[in-house]
Parts: structure tokens; C-alpha cells; sequence
């Protein structure tokens, strides 16, 4: 019976041991298996995924920083500041560390900037480490947040753009968005130039969640943008919108162009536009307000395209200034193909006319019947040489290249319409190039706005050369045109820009508007093109008005007055020309004595004499009393470089008349609205 119970006992022990033998195996096993999980995961961590947790370890206590660059400076040609920077404080957040209060955040910015909450929570929420909230604020609002105590808000400086001259020269500068990329204008044009490459730091958070620049992490300082020079002049820039404003004032016009151009080098001196804007609040403005219409808005430049007409004939042999046309009595139907026909008309009676003649009172039936002569090839070919139908490639992006059909498109009156200016589409900045090579003895220069580039420390990195394009005419045939285009400012309907004692040729344009798909009644575009001193010219001006309204609606009545004011302030715009007749040189007191009155003759010779032994002596002259084009005229011959504040009669020089003198010394003019001198060469 004890062993029968010893037996059971043993049985039963044997059985627990084995039991525990069991659980503890499956013990050991669990435990090898989750070690081995726990080094598979260790492996997966520390080896296979390291560079991910490596990634967001970094998130979580680094953060790398933008450095923007400066984006360089715009400058006009006598290095006048157009536009540059500021810097202003921008509110950036990092949505880890404001985690916990971005309620508060988004509460707070929403009362002071008035922008839904949501659109704080949202950005606030994001997984970067980085979002912006606010850029470049007022401030009048930076004050009202407590910037210490918002947990998370970071506090950056960022470079503003400036446009220190507001309204003047908007559409051409353009603008840069909240970026400071450039989006518009020149700014536009150069962007790769201005814009600098942005740099960066990488900050490090400690243990309080602070953030600080770390050495031993990489740092990329911001290269900055580089400055560009302008061919513009902001004194010319002013004088013609100026004028351009006051024109379509009183013509109650929709609005106007006017271009600058120096015909030599393609140099463009200004260009003006109305209805102007504030490139400090581009975005205020409609897109057609917005847009730089001398090189993206096309025109039927009417009469202004005689120039192509008169070039052809006169090129080709076809026409002397003497020959006569009959002008039909001012209606003249032109027959077509298919039965079709087209009346062309003048805006007055004229019989027998000369070719100047018809140029000067500007008679389309006249050019109409000139133009057969010429035949199809020949004016397209003309017309295309003077870069009609081609970019002028000024330097804007935006810019269109017109519209010339080739003569396979033509209907059987296009090339009669063509002679003056219709059925084809011309840019502003076209028909200035196409006069300046007129102005340039025939050939054709490329237009160019952006003069030089320069380094931080005005080292000039890339400068613009003049480029000649082609020869349009010969050189006799351009004399001829100045004299022909001379003749429409003295006789015919230039004649509203007529200046006494200065030397213009121009030429009026009038065009009726083609407004979806046909020429609207009482619609016009008037325009007036003309260049000076016939004799050396340097300004190319060309105006155009939009849809004038008022008394008159033509080239002459509206636009040449226009230029004629331009001109006349241009006159007394320090040196920009030489001396023209009936303007004195002292050496030899070339005026003619016809042109000033007896009883002045001999004092005028003493005065002029004394301002001779002056320049002699190395000192300066006075020329306080004299006319702005007079003492521009006496220190030039000097060799003096005189320097315009205001117009009119000199009332006071810097340096003062007596003092050592030295060649190309600047001398400073201060002048008021005076009558003029009866000593004045008129």
C-alpha cells in the first residue's frame, strides 16, 4: 500500500517536472523569440531604417533656415536709384513646438490680420517644421504681437522691394511678387540677373527648445543679386509723361504712348504710358493696365506707315519729290478681283500733287497709286527690312512681332491699303526703330534698355554694345526722307510741332480702330512720329494716343503738340546734342546778324567777345541772364559740362563766373521761366 503510494507520488512529481520542464521551455523559446524580435527591430532601426529615424531626430531638434539673397538694385542711366530694398519683418512658425497652443496662435493672428482662423489652424497643423504665417508686415501690426512670449513663432528679416519714384516708369519696371522674383517689367526681363541665389543655416533646438545656429552643422551664405543700369533716363521718363498725361487730358483720349529713342545706338531714352501705375501696388491694377503696350499691343499705324511707301518708291527710282498725281478730288475707288472694290479717301480735296506735296498734306490716294508702282514684292520686302512683322527683341518678354501677311495672302487691295498703314498690325516700339534708322542715315539699329550689369561693388560684369541690324535704304535715299519728313513738320500736318529755330521732320498718323472684326466709327488712333536737328539727329519721339475724343482726332491735332512740348524741354536738357543753327560759336560769332535786332548787333559781339577771353584764361563764365540754350551753347564750347535745374533764363551758376577753371568741369545752372533775352538767337 506505501508503495503503491510512493509509486503514485513519484508518478506525480514526474509528471509536475515534466510540466514545469515544458513551460519553461516554451518560457525560453517566448523569450528567444521576442529577444529576436527585438533585435530584428534594432537591425530594422539601427541599419535598415536608420537614415529615416535619422531624418526625424533631425526634424525634431534641427531646422534649416532660408537665407534670402538681396536682390540687386535698378538703376536708371545717370545712376539714379529706380528700385532696391528693405528689410522687413516677416512671421514664420514651427508647428512642433507651437503645438500646444496653436488655438492661441491662430486667435491671435486672426484678430490682427483678419484672416479666418482656419487658415492659421491649417498651416499650423502642418508636418513641416517651417510654414510661414505672415510676410513683410506693417509695422503697426508686428507691434501688436508679443512676439517673446508665442511659443514656437519664429521672427525673420526679409528684403521688401522698394520703387522709390511711385508712379513714374510703373509698367516698365514692373514688379517682383512677395518672393522678390520677379514677375512683370524689367523686373521681369532680368530676373536671372537681379535675383541673387538664396542661402541657408541650419538651427539647432537645446533642450528648452531654443533655437540656435549650430557650427558643426553646414551654412550656405546668400549670394547676392546683381544691379542693372537702365539706358533709361528718369529726367526724360518724367518730362514725357508729363506731357503725355496733360495731351490725353485735353484730347480726353483713353490713354497714350510715348517712346524716346536715341537712333544712333538703339539706346531707349523712355517710355512713357497712360493710364500709369505704382509698381509698389502692382497688383492693384488690372492686367490691361498692367501691361507694357509698346511692345505687346498692336496698332494700324495709318499714315505713319508712309514711311515704308515713300521708302520703296524713292529706293527703287520709282518717284522724284517733283512728280505730279492726281489726287482724284479727294475719293478714289479702287476695283478688285471678283467685282469687288475699295474707296480710298483723302481728309481734303486735292487735284495735281506733288510727291512731297502728298507727303506733306499726307494723301492716301496719292500712296495708293505710288504703291502700284512699287508693286507687292518690292513694299513687302521693304517692310520687312524695316522689321515689320518681326520682334524688335528690345529686351521685354511679352513682346509680339506684328502682323505682315506675305503677298501669297493678299487680296487684290491690300497693297494699296498697306501704302498707308492698314492691313497690318505694327508695335509702338516699331515704328520708333523704323523712323530711327531714317534718323541714322538708313540703317537699322537693335533697341536695347538694358545698358550694364554690375557687381555688389560696382564692377561691371556684362555691358550692352550697339548693334546694327541692316541697312533699310541707301544713304541718299534717308537724306532724302529727312528732307521729305522735314517738309510735313514746316508745310503740311506736322505742323503743330513745328519749334522756331529747330530743324524736325515728323510725320502724322491717323487710323480708324478695327474692333471685333471691323473698323469702328469715330474710333482713332493718333500719332505723330518726328526726330531733331534734322541736321545730327538724337531723339526719335514717338507719341500716340489712344481714341481721342475731344474738338480733333488726328496725328497733327492731337499727338504733334505732345511732341512739340517734349521737344522743347529736351532742348534744354543738358548737352544731349550738339549746338544747332542759329545758336552761337564763339569763335567766330557764327549767328547771323540778320537774325537779331540792329541796335543789339554791337553789344552782342562785345558780351560774346568777353566770354572768349574768359574761356582763354582757364576761368569760368557767367552766363546768368543768358537763355538755357545759349549758356548751354557757350559752355559747351567751353568744354565746360552744364548741368539743367529748371528752364527758362539762368538766374545763378555753381560753380560762380570768375573761378580756375578745368576741361569738362561741371558747371550747375539754376534757371526760372523768365521772358527771353532780346539777345537770344531765335
Amino acid at each position: 500500500m506505501n508503495n503503491h503510494q510512493e509509486n503514485i507520488t513519484q508518478q506525480s512529481s514526474m509528471s509536475i517536472s515534466s510540466t514545469s520542464r515544458t513551460r519553461l521551455r516554451l518560457l525560453q523559446i517566448a523569450i528567444l523569440i521576442l529577444f529576436g524580435v527585438v533585435i530584428a527591430r534594432l537591425v530594422q532601426i539601427q541599419i535598415l531604417d536608420s537614415q529615416k529615424y535619422r531624418e526625424i531626430a533631425q526634424r525634431q531638434y534641427q531646422a534649416k533656415i532660408v537665407l534670402p539673397a538681396i536682390r540687386g538694385s535698378i538703376y536708371d542711366r545717370n545712376g539714379i536709384v529706380i528700385a532696391s530694398n528693405s528689410m522687413i519683418v516677416s512671421l514664420a512658425a514651427d508647428p512642433m513646438l507651437a503645438s500646444e497652443d496653436v488655438r492661441s496662435i491662430a486667435n491671435t493672428f486672426s484678430k490682427i490680420f483678419g484672416k479666418p482662423k482656419q487658415y492659421y489652424l491649417q498651416k499650423l497643423h502642418s508636418d513641416s517644421r517651417f510654414v510661414w504665417l505672415e510676410r513683410k508686415v506693417n509695422g503697426n501690426f508686428l507691434r501688436k504681437i508679443n512676439v517673446k512670449h508665442i511659443e514656437g513663432l519664429v521672427v525673420l528679416q526679409e528684403p521688401k522691394r522698394l520703387y522709390y519714384h511711385e508712379q513714374l516708369a510703373g509698367q516698365l519696371i514692373g514688379c517682383t511678387d512677395i518672393d522678390n522674383k520677379g514677375i512683370a517689367g524689367v523686373e521681369l526681363a532680368f530676373d536671372a540677373q537681379l535675383r541673387g541665389k538664396d542661402g541657408y543655416v541650419v538651427f539647432q533646438r537645446d533642450g528648452l527648445g531654443r533655437a540656435r545656429p549650430s557650427v558643426d552643422y553646414p551654412r550656405q551664405d546668400p549670394i547676392n543679386g546683381h544691379g542693372i543700369v537702365l539706358t533709361i533716363d528718369l529726367n526724360l521718363q518724367a518730362i514725357a509723361e508729363k506731357e503725355l498725361k496733360k495731351g490725353i487730358e485735353k484730347n480726353k483720349a483713353e490713354g497714350g504712348i510715348v517712346i524716346l529713342l536715341q537712333p544712333k545706338t538703339g539706346e531707349v531714352l523712355a517710355l512713357a504710358q497712360y493710364p500709369s501705375i505704382n509698381s509698389n501696388d502692382f497688383g492693384d491694377y488690372n492686367l490691361a493696365d498692367q501691361k507694357l503696350r509698346a511692345v505687346t499691343d498692336l496698332f494700324e499705324p495709318g499714315s505713319l506707315f508712309k514711311i515704308v511707301t515713300a521708302s520703296a518708291a524713292l529706293e527703287h527710282d520709282m518717284v522724284t519729290l517733283q512728280k505730279e498725281f492726281f489726287a482724284e478730288n479727294g475719293v478714289y475707288v479702287v476695283s478688285a478681283a471678283g467685282g469687288k472694290g475699295r474707296k480710298i479717301t483723302d481728309m481734303h480735296k486735292y487735284g495735281w500733287l506733288t510727291f512731297q506735296e502728298a507727303m506733306e498734306v499726307s494723301s492716301n490716294i496719292v500712296m495708293a497709286k505710288v504703291s502700284d508702282l512699287i508693286g507687292s514684292e518690292r513694299f513687302y520686302r521693304m517692310s520687312r527690312n524695316y522689321g515689320f512683322g518681326v520682334a524688335t527683341n528690345v529686351g521685354f518678354p511679352g513682346e509680339v512681332k506684328g502682323v505682315l501677311k506675305k503677298p501669297v495672302e493678299w487680296s487684290g487691295t491690300t497693297l494699296n491699303s498697306l501704302s498707308f498703314g492698314y492691313e497690318v498690325g505694327v508695335t509702338p516700339i516699331q515704328i520708333a526703330v523704323a523712323y530711327a534708322a531714317v534718323a541714322n542715315n538708313g540703317m537699322l539699329m537693335k533697341p536695347y534698355i538694358f545698358a550694364r550689369e554690375q557687381a555688389a561693388m560696382g564692377q561691371t560684369v556684362w555691358e550692352a554694345q550697339p548693334e546694327k541690324i541692316r541697312n533699310v535704304i541707301s544713304e541718299s535715299t534717308a537724306q532724302t526722307l529727312k528732307g521729305l519728313f522735314e517738309g510735313v513738320v514746316e508745310r503740311g500736318t506736322g505742323a503743330p510741332a513745328k519749334i522756331p529755330g529747330v530743324r524736325i521732320a515728323g510725320k502724322t498718323g491717323t487710323s480708324r480702330k478695327y474692333i471685333e472684326g471691323r473698323y469702328e466709327t469715330g474710333t482713332y488712333t493718333a500719332s505723330f512720329v518726328g526726330f531733331f536737328p534734322v541736321e545730327d539727329p538724337q531723339i526719335v519721339c514717338l507719341v500716340m494716343m489712344d481714341n481721342p475724343r475731344g474738338d480733333n482726332y488726328t496725328g497733327g491735332t492731337t499727338s504733334a503738340p505732345v511732341f512739340r512740348a517734349i521737344a522743347e524741354q529736351l532742348l534744354n536738357y543738358i548737352h544731349l546734342f550738339k549746338p544747332i543753327a542759329p545758336m552761337a560759336h564763339v569763335s567766330n560769332n557764327s549767328i547771323p546778324e540778320r537774325d537779331l535786332p540792329p541796335k543789339n548787333v554791337h553789344r552782342y559781339r562785345i558780351t560774346e567777345e568777353k566770354k572768349a577771353r574768359a574761356f582763354e584764361a582757364h576761368s569760368i563764365p557767367d552766363v546768368r541772364g543768358y537763355s538755357v540754350r545759349r549758356a548751354i551753347t557757350v559752355l559747351t564750347v567751353g568744354k565746360f559740362q552744364p548741368i539743367v535745374n529748371g528752364s527758362g533764363t539762368v538766374v545763378s551758376q555753381i560753380p560762380t563766373a570768375g573761378q580756375p577753371a578745368t576741361e569738362g568741369m561741371k558747371i550747375t545752372l539754376v534757371c526760372q521761366p523768365k521772358a527771353v533775352s532780346t539777345l537770344t538767337a531765335r
